[in-house]
This record gives C-alpha cells, structure tokens and sequence, in this order.
C-alpha cells in the first residue's frame, strides 16, 4: 500500500558530515554539508532522507514554503514501514 509519511526535520547546513538521525525537540536531525543558499541545503536534505529511508529521491518532499532550519517533509511510501524507520533514525536504535 502506498500513502506518505510527514514528519519535521531540523536541518543543520554547512555540517562538516551529513548525518539523518537523533531528534531536536519533535523533529529528526539532518546535517548536510551544503550552504544554506539558492536551495542549495534543501537538495542536500532531500538526498539524505531518500538514503536514510531507502527511497528515491523523487518519493521525498519538502513543504514548498519552507524557510529557517525547521521543515516539514512528506515521504512517499508504506506509512508503517517508513514510520519505523523514522523512530529508529530518530532514537539511534
């Protein structure tokens, strides 16, 4: 069954290594090396989470009106199966 996953992230841009996991207050982690400029961090964000979530790229959305660190993003897929692996991304276990 396919639907979506949303959930928020925070994103940390100019990280000196890219990194999905562990939480900021209600929100997944992401760290990517690339600048916060001309969407620049946000490309970088979505190429992460398709790797961490084992999804192509094009199945990862962030919210169009997205600005600041703080972004909602919905995943195409298995809720269930993507909602697994969000808290086991979020918990490090």
């Amino acid at each position: 069954m396919s639907d979506r996953f949303a959930f928020w992230i925070h994103v940390t841009p100019g990280a000196r290594q890219e990194r999905v996991g562990g939480t900021h207050g209600d929100a997944l982690r992401v760290s990517v090396q690339a600048p916060p400029v001309d969407g620049k961090a946000n490309a970088a964000c979505v190429a992460a989470l398709a790797v961490a979530f084992s999804v192509p790229r094009h199945a990862v959305e962030i919210a169009p009106d997205a600005r600041g660190r703080r972004k909602l993003v919905r995943i195409a897929g298995d809720g269930a199966d993507l909602a697994r692996r969000f808290e086991t991304l979020a918990t490090g276990r």
